[in-house]
């Protein structure tokens, strides 16, 4: 049996309704309109995307709506959102407004029973827990509201704990690789794909394409990027050439190789 493709996956960091991309979740600069961004990475051969309303949690509001239903009228590749869900309606609204997965962080931590509703409610391949990791105490501790707030708990614990929960998959971001380009944080994205049987999406620290094979050779089962992409670093079709040329099996059903 064929192994699954790995997949490449753009973040779409959502502020003010711009796309927007920092380093080490600060410093946030400018990267264009989500909606023109969203056609132009399924046109360049992106596997999916995840669109995130990165303040929703620490200004206490509701994701934006409208611009996920937008994004999701102009394109046709999965399409995964999140940002201040807190409940199991809202969950319901991000999937009735286009999303194809919805993620959740914070109201996971806070509320973990939200994890196993939802799952109910989208499905478990649907539902993707988003964790946010910073080292500590010899190993990884979680962060929420967009990563301004330590939690007690640990990485590895939390992602085995939310796959008991229903999850379907973990979207494991760095916090000290994230905007680096320095390449994705392999002991952590090892550690986390070790410990559970869901897919993980490495996230936080993609500069060139072999960072996505090491990542990949870490365990995880997608790569996600934003600065490389948004700033032409690198195309699509570069990172799944050089991938394709050593031996990963990725999608080329899109794009042009």
């Amino acid at each position: 049996m064929e192994m699954l493709a790995k997949r490449i996956v753009a973040a779409l960091d959502i502020k003010k309704g711009r796309v927007v991309k920092g380093i080490q979740f600060k410093n946030l600069r400018d990267a264009g309109d989500p909606v023109e961004l969203a056609k132009e990475y399924e046109s360049a051969g992106i596997d999916e995307l995840v669109f995130l309303d990165i303040t929703a949690s620490q200004e206490n509001r509701n994701i934006l709506l409208d611009l996920v239903k937008r994004v999701s009228r102009e394109v046709f590749i999965p399409f995964t959102v999140g940002g201040g869900i807190k409940t199991v309606e809202g969950v319901r609204g991000l999937a009735r407004n286009g999303a194809d997965k919805v993620f959740m962080n914070t109201a996971a931590v806070e509320n973990p029973d939200l994890v196993r509703k939802s799952a109910d409610v989208l499905g478990r391949a649907n539902l993707v827990v988003a964790i946010d990791g910073k080292k500590a105490d010899g190993g990884w501790r979680v962060h929420t509201h967009g990563g301004t707030k330590p939690r007690s708990v640990s990485v590895v614990d939390w992602a085995r704990r939310v796959e008991e929960l229903g999850a379907g998959e973990i979207l494991l971001t760095s916090m000290e690789t994230d905007g680096t380009r320095t390449g994705f944080d392999l002991e952590l994205t090892s550690a986390v794909a070790d410990a559970v049987n869901i897919p993980v999406i490495a996230s936080g620290g993609a500069g060139e394409p072999q960072h996505f094979e090491q990542a990949f050779r870490a365990g995880a089962s997608a790569g996600l990027a934003a600065s490389i992409f948004h700033y032409g670093d690198y195309s699509v079709a570069e990172v799944k050439n050089f991938l394709l040329e050593r031996g990963t099996n990725v999608r080329r059903e899109q794009g042009n190789y």
